[in-house]
């Protein structure tokens, strides 16, 4: 465990503040991949392989959950082990890739207007969005990426391969987690990648949205520790 370097990863529109709660329990101490300076998945997930020398552990939400795999296909045996948060294997259908283009479109004409109340209802759960606190640090978070890198990130996540086969192939001890309440990566996505993988544990949390980590950071506080036990 020692011997491997934990990689966060955030996801879009996200910052290093989405791992908090977690960075300081991990053993050893963590680093935090750069999500803001490329617009395609493998330049992400490239870079955060060069961030460290030696094995990883990539722990990913969401968009981070994306590069993790993309890691663990370009070079399967640095990864020690993997957590997947609030994600899924496969690529956007239709009307995900309408809404992204959409998105950006209107990034590129001073349509972008962060995080929205609206879109807050659907990354967070009930009980998240009466926390301010929590709702005041997506807030920030969202702020602090901008629009810009809001647009290279969609378009990097426009054009990310499925990974089934990598899942399928991936042999080191694997953590999935999912909240009940997720409406933008629903649990039977997680269901399915935890049927693909050989070594996989999945975590499903009760009443949690999509932002895992700081819905419920004790249980993945946890279930992480659990984690890197396993390496």
């Amino acid at each position: 465990m020692a011997s491997a370097t934990t990689i966060f990863i955030p996801g879009l529109l996200c910052t290093e503040y989405l791992f908090h709660h977690q960075r300081d329990a991990m053993p050893g101490g963590a680093v935090f991949a750069d999500t803001r300076q490329h617009d395609t998945m493998t330049a992400m997930a490239e870079a955060a392989l060069a961030q460290a020398p030696g094995q990883l552990i990539p722990v990913g939400l969401s968009m981070g959950g994306y590069v993790a795999l993309e890691m663990a296909r370009l070079a399967p045996s640095r990864i020690s082990a993997m957590a997947l948060l609030s994600t899924s294997c496969r690529q956007d259908n239709a009307a995900q890739r309408a809404y992204r283009e959409q998105a950006i479109k209107l990034a590129g004409q001073d349509g972008f207007r962060g995080v929205t109340r609206q879109f807050l209802g659907k990354c967070l759960s009930p009980t998240a969005l009466a926390d301010a606190a929590l709702v005041d640090g997506v807030l920030a978070m969202a702020a602090e990426i901008g629009r810009g890198v809001f647009a290279q990130q969609q378009k990097a996540i426009l054009g990310r391969r499925d990974q089934r086969d990598v899942l399928a192939g991936f042999s080191a001890p694997l953590l999935i987690i999912c909240g009940t309440d997720d409406k933008l990566t629903p649990p039977h996505l997680s269901a399915e990648m935890a049927a693909l993988a050989p070594h996989a544990d999945m975590r499903l949390l009760p009443d949690v949205g999509h932002l895992s980590t700081l819905e419920a950071p004790d249980a993945c506080r946890t279930a992480l520790l659990d984690l890197l036990a396993r390496v």
